[in-house]
């Protein structure tokens, strides 16, 4: 029962408008997602009233059997795709990345073609643009020296949508205190990883992620290494996170 409440909170608040009579610290929440962070097309448009229960059960079904996170030790320079648990291990709860702005979910990633999940999120949402990328050794030129450029730090001015359809990776963000949270995701899961944040991606070492790209306009994968604080989609997430610790 604890189990299903804090996975219900978490997309309810996270994905969904659902009519809710929960405590003041969900709504504490649910304001951060709708008001403060404001992502390009997503979370919290007026238009998203509710979705259909069966549909919530759908993706609430699992998703902490493929995304989890913990906080990271600080040897990543031996092999970035290792896990990097901390001794003795912290994990964090999904309920905190939704407190840093992160969507997770899980759906059907064998039938990505024709899931009305994935349909339904994609026009409430406005991700009307997507494309599928394969990153292995097999298949990318260079893939050392692309997977080291990936691991650089940075943050974009939209936010990022990733479905992992087969595989694995890892996306590591930073917390309110700029510590590293590293998240684990794998096939089934999507993640929206908010405007403004600083994070970074790795394989781990399975060296195989099959992956969905999801865009509310046209394709963009500037990525802007840190520092780059002036911008303003860095300046409206760090008020978001301010102005929720208040």
């Amino acid at each position: 029962m604890v189990k299903r409440a804090l996975l219900t909170k978490f997309l309810v608040l996270g994905l969904l408008v659902l009519q809710t009579s929960d405590v003041q610290a969900d709504s504490r929440l649910e304001s951060f997602v709708h008001d403060e962070l404001q992502f390009s097309q997503g979370l919290g448009l007026p238009s998203i009233i509710s979705f259909d229960s069966d549909f919530a059960d759908d993706m609430l079904n699992g998703v902490d059997d493929v995304v989890q996170a913990w906080y990271m030790d600080d040897t990543t320079e031996e092999d970035q795709r290792l896990p990097h648990h901390r001794q003795p291990d912290d994990p964090v709860p999904l309920a905190k990345l939704l407190d840093l702005g992160i969507v997770a979910m899980r759906l059907d990633a064998d039938n990505h073609e024709n899931d009305e999940n994935l349909t339904m999120i994609r026009g409430q949402r406005g991700y009307m643009h997507m494309d599928i990328v394969t990153l292995t050794p097999e298949k990318m030129a260079n893939y050392e020296a692309m997977i080291k450029r990936f691991f650089e730090e940075h943050l974009h001015v939209d936010e990022e949508v990733r479905y992992c359809l087969e595989g694995s990776g890892y996306f590591d963000v930073r917390d309110d205190e700029d510590r590293w949270i590293r998240v684990s995701v794998r096939k089934g899961a999507l993640m929206v990883v908010p405007a403004g944040i600083y994070h970074r991606f790795t394989l781990d070492a399975n060296n195989y992620i099959k992956a969905m790209r999801l865009f509310s306009g046209g394709p963009d994968w500037t990525a802007y290494n840190r520092p780059h604080d002036h911008l303003p989609a860095r300046k409206k997430y760090l008020a978001a996170l301010h102005k929720r610790q208040e």
